[in-house]
């Protein structure tokens, strides 16, 4: 553990997570209400592979339909009231995405997406949502492993309402944040 960490007093800010150490590790570091500091362990297999495959079709998706965006996995986002998330993939505006270095501001993104992962359950499913919606991020894709399920929400009067469910085993239709068809089971089959 670093020393930075043991050693910090008083809330967390999205500068004192940028100024720790890279360890090597593959934590994710996150800043939640209040400067609490979340720190969430390296992802696992399944996780990645996902998470490869979604940025593949959302990239694909969204150069047929012509948007001006990129699609990056686990940046650093900075919502209001300084909090600071790192989404497992980002549909962020290009533009935006040119000028950043460290950190994109939420206003620039257009969709997020949390793969749950068995140590961060409870937060992809409840705590994260709330937080995007009230950064009025258009679109919230909250990805499911066990069994592969993918449940796309937009936002409605300040929260998330599901608009797609999409479960393994069948080949469907997704309109948000781009048009594309997948079949959730191939989420999580080998990258090569």
């Amino acid at each position: 553990m670093s020393v930075a960490l043991v050693e910090h007093t008083g809330p967390w800010t999205p500068d004192d997570v940028e100024a720790l150490p890279d360890l090597g590790d593959h934590a994710r570091f996150e800043v939640y209400e209040g400067g609490v500091l979340v720190v969430s362990p390296a992802p696992g297999v399944k996780h990645q592979r996902a998470s490869y495959w979604l940025h593949q079709y959302l990239a694909r998706a969204a150069a047929v339909a012509g948007a001006d965006v990129d699609v990056l996995e686990a940046v650093n986002v900075i919502l209001p009231g300084g909090k600071l998330l790192v989404p497992d993939i980002v549909v962020v505006a290009a533009e935006a995405a040119d000028q950043a270095t460290t950190r994109l501001s939420y206003d620039a993104v257009l969709a997020v997406v949390e793969i749950v992962s068995p140590s961060t359950q409870s937060i992809d499913r409840a705590i994260k949502p709330g937080m995007y919606a009230a950064a009025a991020i258009p679109v919230y894709w909250r990805v499911e492993l066990d069994p592969p399920k993918i449940v796309v929400c937009s936002l409605s009067r300040g929260r998330y309402v599901t608009r797609t469910t999409r479960t393994a085993g069948t080949r469907g239709r997704i309109t948000r944040p781009f048009a594309l068809e997948l079949d959730p089971a191939q989420m999580i089959r080998r990258t090569t």
